[in-house]
């Protein structure tokens, strides 16, 4: 059977620890003569995550490796958030929207919000714009507040990768996006007591 992408993460066992990783492209030139800098911000921004796994016996680990292997190095893709932020901090209630076509930057306009409501996300809150392939992450920056129209502009990292459509739907809880494998090996260790242990870095993919 055909591996579709992207992958689920396994259940097994669970995730032990994810290192976060948010790379900013900027260059920055310096005068040699007066120390002044110039500096100037690229479009690249992106994910990236070191994952270790808690030690394991076989029973869960093949389902890890097996995982790992379907990926074929950083050929394949799945799907990966912040494991302790599933739950926003935020009210998050509602049914938000984006709210109108060709976006761009670092804002995003929304609606369908509970109205007037304080905090109904979080700086720190995760959303995911888009589904499947197409699942983008984005980390809010600041406390977001509705009006009383439902609307709310969020500041969030990265830019938008795309202009999300009018009335697209935004993913407050359990938020992912697509990542692949950093490089094409993956190794296990497994020790005396049959305990294997298993890390692996990824990029988001873009």
């Amino acid at each position: 059977m055909a591996i579709s992408y992207p992958l689920s993460l396994p259940t097994a066992a669970g995730i032990a620890k994810v290192r976060l990783t948010a790379n900013s492209i900027v260059g920055i030139s310096s005068s040699p003569f007066t120390a002044k800098q110039q500096v100037y911000k690229y479009p690249g921004q992106f994910w990236e995550a070191d994952i270790t796994l808690p030690p394991m016996k076989r029973v869960d680990a093949e389902y890890w490796i097996s995982f790992l292997l379907k990926l074929g190095g950083s050929y394949g893709t799945f799907l990966l958030g912040d494991p302790n932020a599933a739950t926003p901090r935020g009210i998050a209630t509602g049914t938000p929207l984006v709210n109108g076509a060709s976006q761009t930057g670092q804002e995003l306009v929304t609606d369908g919000w509970t109205t007037s409501t304080t905090g109904i996300l979080k700086a720190g809150d995760y959303i995911q714009l888009g589904s499947a392939s197409s699942a983008q992450l984005y980390k809010v920056l600041d406390d977001v507040n509705s009006n009383g129209s439902g609307q709310a502009t969020l500041t969030i990292y990265p830019d938008l990768r795309s202009s999300p459509s009018d009335n697209a739907t935004i993913t407050v809880s359990n938020a992912k996006g697509v990542f692949r494998l950093a490089n094409g090996q993956q190794a296990w260790d497994i020790n005396e007591a049959s305990i294997y242990g298993i890390t692996f870095p990824a990029r988001e993919a873009l």
